[in-house]
């Protein structure tokens, strides 16, 4: 398999040269979620030098959504005659009075959507009832969303009303950074989000906190070639933003979704699971579309709703502890039994350490200390 660098074995020897020439650990936080599960299904952790600690940031959608919001769409399900439709990761995911799937078991009409324009779909199919649609994510789905509102808007289906809870990654980063820049050596950034938003959104916080970023797609190689620059660039003590996904991600992402993101979307703030309020990190509707919009239909309060008790999830995905230190993990928290998000999202660490590792595997910190 050869890449942009050359073979997988030219680029892993390359990768501990780097690790071997720095001199101390280096440690790289992936903040996405399909990077996260990528990196465990793939075994990619084996192959890493014992100098190199690859640890998880807050890029779950499912998992950094907070508490009191999954309290509210739980509470949405109770609406009488109301249909809510949301996509599979939510719906096991545990609030403080039970699930999505328990609100479904008690007789709730919860339906799994592949695409945001299936709950326009519904919405106009059954004019005489509410139809809410669970709008998780970061800017990979928000481009869908503001197409289904829009789309909600322009046939005035006024049954339609969308929970937004979306996200944006960048102020997630500057506040990982603000609270603790030295305990990172680099980023492994996110192929899907920065295909929204493009590569030179990073620039700030590159310039600003003086720290290595490096753009990657999901493949093994893509992987693999964006951790050796990153070791690469900690090594010669370099400050640079690359881009190993170039076939996909642009200088200045994706116009048509930037602007209907614009169109439909103000800047906001919003509530994450581990790091709190954060101001301007939130998609909020613009004025014209806010009759759309769940929480000021159903005048939802915004709470703040502490994780259930023993859980490290808000920890977990902030790269300050590993579900193993966790511990409900993998004994009173599985995926069959889930305390908290980052064990029922398909994209959530806990899950990944679970599932391809068992509830007790090596710790990478201690082999790179």
């Amino acid at each position: 398999m050869n890449g942009r660098y050359g073979s997988l074995e030219a680029i892993l020897g390359r990768l501990n040269m780097a690790v071997e020439g720095a001199g101390r650990p280096l440690t790289f936080m992936e903040v996405c979620g399909t990077h996260t599960m990528a990196i465990f299904r793939s075994g990619l952790h084996s192959l890493l030098p014992a100098g190199l600690r690859l640890i998880s940031g807050p890029g779950c959608p499912v998992c950094v959504t907070s508490q009191g919001d999954i309290d509210a769409l739980v509470a949405l399900a109770d609406i009488p005659h109301a249909i809510v439709c949301t996509y599979g990761d939510m719906i096991r995911v545990p609030g403080s009075n039970g699930s999505l799937e328990r609100a479904r078991a008690n007789g709730a009409d919860l339906r799994v959507i592949y695409s945001s324009m299936d709950a326009v779909k519904i919405a106009s199919e059954n004019p005489s009832r509410p139809v809410v649609f669970a709008a998780i994510g970061f800017e990979t789905t928000a481009p869908a969303t503001a197409a289904a509102i829009d789309a909600a808007k322009a046939r005035s289906l006024a049954n339609f009303h969308a929970y937004i809870s979306h996200k944006t990654i960048l102020p997630a980063m500057h506040a990982l950074l603000s609270g603790d820049a030295s305990r990172l050596d680099g980023f492994l950034l996110p192929g899907h989000v920065s295909v929204i938003i493009g590569s030179e959104a990073y620039r700030p916080v590159v310039e600003r906190y003086r720290i290595p970023c490096v753009i990657s797609g999901f493949e093994d190689i893509h992987m693999i070639a964006a951790l050796m620059r990153l070791a690469e660039l900690a090594s010669a003590r370099k400050v640079d933003l690359e881009n190993v996904y170039p076939q996909a991600v642009k200088p200045l992402g994706n116009p048509a979704a930037l602007a209907l993101l614009e169109k439909v979307f103000r800047v906001g703030d919003a509530s994450w699971r581990g790091l709190g309020p954060l101001p301007g990190s939130a998609l909020v509707l613009n004025q014209a579309y806010e009759a759309f919009d769940a929480r000021r239909k159903y005048a939802l309060p915004d709470t703040e709703v502490p994780e259930p008790a023993g859980c490290r999830c808000g920890e977990v995905i902030l790269g300050k502890t590993t579900p193993a230190e966790c511990g409900l993990f993998g004994t009173v928290c599985t995926p069959t039994n889930p305390v908290g998000p980052c064990m029922v999202s398909s994209e959530g660490t806990c899950q990944a350490w679970f599932k391809y590792q068992g509830t007790r595997i090596p710790e990478p910190s201690k082999a790179s200390a």
